[in-house]
């Protein structure tokens, strides 16, 4: 069974009549991880977005979107919002895109899940108490208190990360959520995605450009250049046995990356991780 389906997607800009994404379908099964990869401008975010119903006024769409059979694209705008959180989730790539600058992150926290659930202040403290904690998030009830700018990137990940335990969804969507992170940020992050989705069991769509960490995490890869798909498959095959050029070159940017590395390090095997 398909969690989500993309029929016929075509997205423009409707000011310069520019096509973005041509035509697009694809499918995300139920529990488990698609990756969309490709360079920056080939319309993964866009794509997702779109999902989502999140692009700017001034971008169109076309096609059907699918959400355990119920087609997005033709709620009202108000039954759709009821949706962005509860069944669809977005993290987005900079956490403090977020969240408002001017509340601390518990504001945030509190309006979302009083939206879906209208759950009291105390149940909600408890909730995101407990998720945040799992999430390896330390002084839980302080990190609410502060301003955004108050707490680092890979903080506010895991703060959207917790939310998204406690908001419970059917897929979550990440959009490269950890490229403004350090390492070491990146690698914790990626393994609470992981444990998130054998915690949940939802399904998930992570778009990155990076080829290591899709590895670790998607069971597909869905590859994409100039707003078109040109490869998918799973996650083995396009790693093993790539058919299309672009995805050849990618994978092949990986290893060399991966080698060069390694030989500065003197072999050290944790590049192929």
């Amino acid at each position: 069974m398909n969690t989500l389906e993309v029929v016929n997607l075509k997205i423009w800009d409707s000011s310069t009549n520019k096509m973005i994404i041509p035509n697009s379908s694809f499918h995300v099964k139920q529990g488990s991880c698609l990756a969309i990869v490709g360079e920056s401008g080939s319309g993964k975010s866009v794509t997702c977005r779109a999902i989502m119903r999140l692009n700017k006024g001034g971008i169109r769409q076309t096609g059907d979107i699918l959400f355990k059979g119920e087609n997005l694209t033709e709620l009202p705008e108000k039954e759709m919002r009821k949706k962005r959180g509860k069944n669809l989730c977005m993290i987005l790539q900079n956490g403090m895109r977020a969240f408002n600058p001017s509340c601390v992150v518990g504001v945030h926290l509190k309006g979302t899940l009083v939206e879906h659930f209208g759950w009291s202040h105390d149940e909600i403290t408890a909730k995101m108490k407990n998720a945040m904690e799992s999430v390896m998030l330390k002084n839980p009830i302080e990190v609410m208190n502060k301003y955004p700018h108050q707490l680092s990137g890979g903080m506010l990940q895991r703060v959207m990360i917790a939310l998204a335990i406690v908001l419970e969804p059917d897929i979550i969507i990440a959009d490269e959520p950890t490229t403004a992170l350090d390492t070491i940020s990146q690698f914790e992050v990626v393994e609470q995605f992981i444990q998130l989705r054998a915690r949940m069991g939802c399904s998930m769509i992570f778009i990155s450009h990076d080829l290591g960490v899709v590895k670790k995490i998607a069971d597909e890869v869905l590859v994409m250049k100039d707003g078109k798909i040109v490869e998918r498959g799973t996650t083995q095959a396009i790693f093993s046995k790539a058919q299309h050029e672009h995805t050849r070159y990618l994978v092949s940017t990986k290893l060399a990356l991966n080698h060069h590395f390694r030989r500065i390090m003197g072999g050290v095997i944790v590049a192929e991780r």
